[in-house]
């Protein structure tokens, strides 16, 4: 077991943050003392088992035997120290400098995660485990052909962000213990919520993705529109290509209502829970409006949002924090246009069936 943190361990977790991703440096501080912490720790170990899964360098060997092994350091049972000396001098030339750093200091992150009470701790765990299972699971899976058909994707979408919702919600309730009221739509709303946030990544992806020999897409949704996903080109996709991207903007779409659910669900008084939540909802919602609006987009500059309107969605999202009306107005006005289909908030079958492909 790690030994307790230091305040250079603490220096190290807020520094890190903000060189690896501008976007939850800028959420995480808006939630309450204590919780931000926490949440914080939670995304700085996703980012180490993602790095793992991304890294170009890596065979598919050694991403089962480094994500089992980070699986064992989370849990106490390995050395943060000596997985960090072993993996960072193995990671692709091209890796930031801030992923290489974050992965030296593994212990350093291991040794807050290991101050946090039980139930965080737990949370973590499990979302680690399940996380970096799948993640490599799916590596071994990576084709041009694209996913299988869309409970593929939904499965997928589940282990590298739905997992994430859960625990995130975990540890929402046991810093608001009135949330445990409503802890189990909460859940299946979170599942819901993180696969918006990743079909949204996805779609606006996929020419990035398809660069390095991945494509997430589900075949069946093309396949039934005469496009064999191998064979396209960026900006080159044609009428039935943009037709069934337009079929998975809608089934985004419709997570993204579940996650405004999900949000006007939180207490009105838990402002930075709910701008938390808020801020990577009404970004993705604009980048998704982006993306149907330049379906044959080339590059995924075209659909990246700007500074702008990141700064409009912060504005008014912290105006109208704590009015549910008034969110939902802001919503619908955001999303105007974009094609919506209803979807489940969380499909068991589908996390059971997810579960047993690793197990």
């Amino acid at each position: 077991m790690s030994n307790a943190p230091s305040s250079n361990d603490e220096l190290f977790q807020e520094r890190i943050l903000q060189g690896v991703s501008r976007t939850f440096a800028l959420t995480i501080p808006t939630l309450p003392k204590g919780l931000d912490r926490a949440v914080a720790n939670a995304y700085l170990l996703c980012r180490i088992a993602d790095t793992i899964e991304d890294d170009a360098d890596l065979g598919f060997d050694d991403k089962q035997r480094y994500a089992q092994q980070f699986i064992d350091v989370v849990r106490g049972d390995a050395d943060g120290d000596e997985f960090g000396r072993d993996l960072a001098p193995r990671l692709a030339s091209h890796t930031l400098a801030a992923e290489r750093e974050l992965i030296s200091e593994t212990a350093s992150v291991i040794r807050i995660t290991h101050s946090l009470n039980p139930t965080q701790r737990s949370a973590m765990q499990n979302c680690v485990r399940t996380m970096a299972d799948g993640m490599v699971y799916y590596q071994g899976q990576e084709t041009l052909n694209g996913l299988a058909d869309q409970a593929a994707m939904d499965r997928y979408c589940y282990y590298v962000a739905g997992v994430v919702g859960e625990m995130l919600t975990e540890l929402f309730c046991d810093h608001c213990p009135e949330l445990n009221q409503h802890k189990a739509e909460l859940m299946r709303l979170a599942v819901s919520f993180g696969q918006g946030l990743q079909m949204t990544n996805i779609l606006k992806d996929i020419w990035d993705d398809r660069a390095r020999g991945a494509c997430w897409l589900p075949a069946d949704v093309f396949s039934l529109r005469g496009v064999r996903l191998a064979e396209i080109e960026a900006g080159k996709g044609g009428a039935d290509f943009e037709d069934g991207l337009g079929q998975l903007i809608a089934i985004a779409h419709g997570h993204l209502r579940n996650s405004m659910r999900y949000t006007t669900m939180l207490p009105r008084h838990q402002s930075g829970m709910r701008k938390f939540c808020l801020w990577a909802l009404g970004m993705a919602v604009l980048t998704l409006r982006k993306l149907d609006r330049h379906r044959g987009y080339a590059d995924g500059q075209e659909v990246k949002i700007s500074r702008r309107s990141v700064k409009a969605t912060v504005v008014s999202t912290n105006l109208l924090v704590r009015s549910n009306f008034g969110l939902r107005l802001l919503f619908t006005a955001a999303s105007a246009g974009i094609p919506q289909r209803e979807v489940v908030a969380a499909v068991p079958e589908v996390i059971d069936q997810a579960e047993s492909r690793v197990s």
